[in-house]
């Protein structure tokens, strides 16, 4: 009896153990993944104003580029503080014109594409679209994926759009050695208990590894899914979206 009381103490205090790993770990990465989304915004927005600084009179629409960007720093601020709480950061569902989302994400990543040599040109094919999303946190997606293409890739990156029946599609493409199977792998990542990330089963390789998971998670927050496509001549993402239907 004694002996058999003693293995279910152990058998508890070891799931206890377990437990307060997992929390720690998912703790660990909500502040690795703020931690990740705010460097970016502010690097993309340091070299959009050395931009200006350097043309002179600022444009309109890099200045909205930069409001853009600093907007996700603040998100990303926001998270840092939520995941030291313990908790998972808000989010701000509106009805986002992609169209223009795209055109300022492509403006504010000009500066760091002009810095690694690299054209970033934009495309968008169809009439204008609307999508119910957080817009900040969409445009951390896909600055998450121009940024990959622009520092992983080679040539030329593309960002393109297109609405179809059933909802967006976002991509971003380069000419670079294309992804490895591991980072690939990232867009799939197995669920935890009560809506948190595996952590335990599968963890980002990398910085281009955590850029990609934080976008799969806000893609599938928003009820769409991000799809890395084969190619022979580099790599090409997308990122679906449902239509708008409010």
């Amino acid at each position: 009896m004694i002996a058999a009381a003693g293995w279910i103490a152990a058998a508890a205090a070891l799931a206890w153990v377990m437990r307060l790993r997992s929390v720690h770990a998912w703790r660990a990465e909500l502040v690795a993944r703020a931690c990740h989304e705010l460097r970016g915004p502010i690097t993309v927005a340091r070299l959009g104003v050395e931009l200006i600084a350097r043309d002179g009179a600022p444009r309109p629409d890099a200045v909205r580029a930069i409001d853009l960007e600093l907007a996700s720093a603040g998100v990303a601020l926001e998270d840092l503080g939520a995941a030291l709480a313990g908790r998972p950061g808000s989010w701000r569902p509106t009805a986002v014109d992609v169209t223009a989302l795209l055109a300022e994400s492509c403006e504010a990543f000009r500066p760091l594409a002009l810095a690694h040599g690299v054209d970033l040109d934009l495309r968008w094919r169809g009439a204008p679209a609307l999508v119910r999303a957080d817009r900040v946190r969409l445009a951390q997606a896909t600055g998450n994926l121009i940024a990959n293409a622009i520092e992983h890739g080679e040539g030329r990156v593309e960002l393109s759009g297109r609405a179809h029946a059933n909802g967006v599609e976002i991509e971003v493409s380069d000419a670079g050695p294309g992804l490895p199977p591991p980072v690939a792998a990232l867009v799939t990542r197995p669920r935890g208990r009560r809506g948190r990330p595996g952590l335990s089963r599968l963890r980002p390789r990398g910085r281009r590894g955590r850029g990609l998971a934080i976008t799969a998670e806000i893609a599938r927050r928003h009820g769409g899914q991000l799809v890395a496509a084969a190619d022979e001549h580099g790599s090409r993402i997308s990122l679906e979206l449902p239509a708008n239907r409010s």
